[in-house]
Parts: structure tokens; C-alpha cells; sequence
């Protein structure tokens, strides 16, 4: 019996053995592996001021954010590029740092960076280069070159100047406005000019006397104060609203106007201010805020980055206006107004309807227009060209002062 036993535990044993072998062999599996990712395409933004200067560096700054949001690209940055916070280098060679740190698109933000964003574009011609606000490849311009890896793009804030002199116009009791400018050049020439354009517009149409408007274009020497090289635009604002101007305009990159007139109506003196450039600079003073024409730069951005992404980039010159139908859509429109709380319900129905007629065609740079000095610039029914506004010679006759550096 046990012999028998014995029998049976080593037949088991042997079958056991054969099963095993015939089982296929276990093999451990490799760990996943993650598909490589292609690295996001970056590009480069130089701004001439703080990315939160709250203004016209922000605006750009927070366009480059959009082109990230809708694209998936990168952005990478420079900001406070201008000659007071980086002695000894120019726009073209920080450029170049931002390549080194990948980028294939660089964005020059300033109109007095139109110099360097040439000699950049033209020394590295397989960079992509935005310049906002210059006109190098506007082919029907004064200056035009054949730069193919170069764009313009600059939104007609013409449209949203004259509704910041509307806005002005409906608001002043005094019948006196001001306006606080950044330094002197074609650009600012034509942006104050509209701003006239649009107060003269609606204070004639609110059944005033035009002889008692009074306009006043005061310079300070840059788009922000660098103090011992600019005039100090804080003074300049203050210096308006005490001598009766009740309503400043803002021309440069902040709004220091408005904290300026936060004071004067502290002190039991209304006044009120007009911000520039950024959609939320309102926030600054906004009980004496009449509003906020400013850039929505994200829209063009984005178009262009993405010709530079997928091989369609074109050299051009945009030069975009509102998108009537909405012209706060963050989506379409290049230029935009935000209106302020300081704007009264009646202000507010009056500009309503003078941007409705400008959707509907009205163009105020239409003659009879003179310069300032007396010069006939526009003849009677003669509607400006593209060329006759951009290039703006001189302020308009009966705007008060400078046209030119002295």
C-alpha cells in the first residue's frame, strides 16, 4: 500500500512538471513610455515700459497671454526696454537674448523701436518680427523696404480718439480740455488731432459755440515720465486742472491724469480724466474716469503668430480699426472704448449715438481741415487718404500747442 502510495505522489509530481512546461513563458512587460511632445513654439515680446504699467505695455503684455491661451504657443519677455532702464543696450540686442532663449518670433512693442526691429529683421531673416506701430513694409508709405520676414500691424485708435474728445465734449463744463502727450511724432500728431476731431464734433452738435472750445495739446518728451529727462506728467495734469480744464485727456502709456483728477474733485473742484491704451485702466480713479479708448492687440497677434507656425507668414502692413457690430468683442475688434463711471446716463446716450454714426461711415478727417499755422490740408467735402492721416504734417488748426519738437 504505501509502495502504492508512493506511486501516485511521483506520477503527480510528473504530471505537475509536464503542465509547467507546457505553459508559454511569462515575461514581464516594459514600463509606458510617454510619446514625445514637440516643444511649443515661443516667441519673444520687448516692451517699452512695465508689462503692468496698467497702459500701453500691459495692453501688449496681456495680448501675448491670448496668443498662448489660443494657440498653445510661449511667450517669453522683456520689459522696461527703453533708454532709461537699460543704459547701453538697444531693443536689436535684447532681441537677441530672447533667441537664445528660443524664440522664432519677436515682438518690438514701441514706435521708437522702429529702427532696431529693421536692423533685427534684416540680421536674422529667419526670425519672424513684429512692429507695432511702424510702417517699414506699408508699401503705399513714405519709407517702405522689402523686408519679407518682417510685419506691421497698428489698430486705427483714430476711431477710438475721437471718441474719447466726444466723451470729453459731452462732460466739460468749462468748455476747456487737455491733453496730456507723450512725445512728438506722426503717431501722436494724428491721435490728438482725433481726439479734437471727435470734441469738436460733438460740442458743435450739443448746439455750442465752437469759438469757446478750447483744446490744449501739452508734450512731455516720452510715452511715460523718466524723471530728469521727461516733464513730469503728474505736474502737467495738475497744472490743467488748475488753470480750468476740467477734462484731461491721456496720450501716454499710464494713467496718472486720472489720480490727478481724483484729487482735484477730493477737494471740491470736479474734474474728470480719459484714460489710454489698456482696457482696464479705468481702475486707476474710477470715480472720475469718463472712460478708456484702448488696443485689444490680442486678435492680429495671433493671426500672425500663426502664419509664422504654419508656414503661411506673409510681409505686410495691418493697420485694423473696430469691429463695429462689437466693438469691445475680445475676439474681432482691434480697437475698443470701455465707458466710465463718471460718465453721466445723458453723456453716456449722446456717445452711443456719435459711435453709431461712426459705424454707419462718418469720417471726421474729412475738409475743410487746415494745419495749425493756417495751411489748407483738406479741401471742402475731401476725404483724407490713408497717407494724409498716418503722416500727419502739423496738429489742426485751432488746436493749441506744438507740432514739432523745438
Amino acid at each position: 500500500m504505501r509502495k502504492t502510495l508512493l506511486q501516485v505522489a511521483l506520477l503527480l509530481v510528473v504530471l505537475s512538471l509536464a503542465l509547467s512546461a507546457c505553459q508559454p513563458a511569462v515575461t514581464q512587460a516594459p514600463a509606458p513610455t510617454a510619446a514625445p511632445t514637440e516643444e511649443p513654439f515661443t516667441f519673444g515680446m520687448l516692451l517699452v515700459g512695465p508689462y503692468n504699467d496698467n497702459g500701453w505695455s500691459q495692453a501688449h503684455y496681456e495680448a501675448g497671454l491670448y496668443v498662448e491661451e489660443k494657440l498653445g504657443a510661449k511667450m517669453i519677455y522683456l520689459d522696461k526696454v527703453n533708454p532709461a532702464d537699460r543704459q547701453g543696450t538697444t531693443p536689436d540686442q535684447l532681441a537677441e537674448e530672447l533667441v537664445a532663449q528660443g524664440a522664432k518670433l519677436i515682438i518690438f512693442n514701441s514706435d521708437d523701436m522702429k529702427d532696431a526691429s529693421t536692423a533685427f529683421a534684416k540680421k536674422h531673416p529667419d526670425i519672424k518680427v513684429i512692429m507695432a506701430s511702424g510702417d517699414q513694409v506699408w508699401k503705399d508709405g513714405k519709407a517702405y523696404e522689402e523686408i519679407p520676414n518682417l510685419t506691421n500691424i497698428m489698430g486705427r485708435m483714430e476711431y477710438g480718439k475721437m471718441i474719447a474728445g466726444c466723451a470729453a465734449a459731452l462732460t466739460t463744463k468749462t468748455g476747456q480740455i487737455g491733453y496730456l502727450g507723450p512725445l512728438i511724432n506722426d503717431e501722436t500728431r494724428r491721435l490728438a488731432s482725433s481726439a479734437y476731431l471727435g470734441a469738436k464734433h460733438c460740442w458743435e452738435k450739443a448746439g455750442n459755440d465752437p469759438a469757446k472750445l478750447q483744446f490744449k495739446v501739452t508734450w512731455i518728451g516720452f510715452w511715460f515720465h523718466i524723471p530728469g529727462v521727461t516733464t513730469d506728467p503728474v505736474q502737467v495734469s495738475n497744472d490743467f486742472y488748475t488753470t480750468g480744464y476740467d477734462v484731461v485727456i491721456s496720450g501716454i502709456d499710464n494713467p496718472v491724469n486720472l489720480t490727478e483728477a481724483q484729487k482735484q474733485t477730493a477737494e471740491g473742484k470736479p474734474s474728470y480724466g480719459i484714460a489710454y491704451d489698456y482696457v482696464a485702466a479705468c481702475d486707476a480713479a474710477p470715480d472720475v474716469c469718463l472712460g478708456v479708448p484702448y488696443f485689444n492687440w490680442g486678435p492680429d497677434y495671433a493671426k500672425a503668430v500663426k502664419s509664422a507656425m504654419d508656414g503661411t507668414w506673409q510681409s505686410q502692413f495691418v493697420w485694423s480699426g473696430p469691429d463695429w457690430s462689437d466693438i469691445n468683442s475680445r475676439d474681432t475688434s482691434m480697437v475698443g472704448f470701455v465707458k466710465g463711471k463718471a460718465l453721466s446716463a445723458e453723456a453716456s446716450t449722446a456717445l452711443d449715438a456719435f459711435i453709431a454714426e461712426l459705424a454707419g461711415g462718418l469720417n471726421l478727417w474729412t475738409g475743410p481741415l487746415n494745419l495749425q499755422d493756417g495751411t489748407p490740408y483738406l479741401a471742402d467735402g475731401e476725404v483724407a487718404t490713408d497717407q494724409q492721416v498716418w503722416y500727419l504734417p502739423q496738429l489742426l488748426e485751432g488746436m493749441e500747442g506744438l507740432s514739432a519738437s523745438e
